[in-house]
This record gives C-alpha cells, sequence and structure tokens, in this order.
C-alpha cells in the first residue's frame, strides 16, 4: 500500500475529512469531527509507514497477539488504539478492514445528531 492508497482509502469514507492539527507531519482523517485514522508522512517517506487506528479493546489484544506489525497505539490510548505498520506482514484487505472497523467505531460513538447528519450526506 502507497500513501496515496491508504489516503484515497481514508477520504472517501462519507463524512471525512482530513486535517494537520498537530503539526505539518501527521495526518488527521476525521468523520464528523472525531478521528479514526492518523499518520506520520515523515514515516511514508523513509519506508517505514505506519497507522493509527481505534480498535475494540479485546480485538486490540487479539490482533497485537497474532500480527508483530500491530502494536499499542502510538502517543495514544493504548486500550483502545493500535499503531499499524504497512507494508509488513499484514495485507492491504486486513489494513483496510482495520480502518473500516476504527471507522465504525467512531461513528458508532457519535451523537444520534450526528449520525443522522452523516447519514443524510
Amino acid at each position: 500500500m502507497n500513501i496515496e492508497q491508504y489516503r484515497n482509502y481514508c477520504i472517501n469514507k462519507k463524512g471525512v475529512t482530513e486535517h494537520f492539527p498537530f503539526d505539518d507531519d501527521v495526518l488527521v482523517f476525521k468523520v464528523m469531527g472525531k478521528m479514526f485514522a492518523l499518520s506520520s508522512l515523515k514515516k511514508w517517506e523513509e519506508g517505514t509507514p505506519s497507522v493509527n487506528l481505534k480498535c475494540d479493546p479485546d480485538w486490540a489484544l487479539e490482533l497485537r497477539a497474532q500480527y508483530e506489525a500491530v502494536q499499542p497505539g502510538y502517543h495514544m490510548n493504548k486500550n483502545q488504539w493500535n499503531t499499524v505498520s504497512i507494508n509488513q506482514e499484514l495485507t492491504d484487505k486486513i489494513i483496510f478492514e482495520l480502518i473500516d472497523h476504527s471507522y465504525d467505531l467512531i461513528v458508532a460513538g457519535l451523537t444520534k445528531k450526528l449520525q443522522a447528519e452523516l447519514a443524510n450526506l
């Protein structure tokens, strides 16, 4: 997976916007103003890309036990976020599933009003 594939997959989800809220390096994708994916552009340029994604806490533990490429979220709540290394042992299909899962968790946590707004986009 390259940065364009990652960006296109995220940005084409319903209600998603992209931001650089921390600095000019960390690209953040939000759905209805809530973060679901973030990644360092410098890491992509250096050839060691990774993405922070929200995850169900129980599944996060399972993924970390199963894959070395899945680690507790860097600078994030370690119970609910994973740092997923790209272009290692995980297929693009699995990474896209993890992005979907993160997006879905954030959408499920939105207020009813924001969920209704999202449904109408």
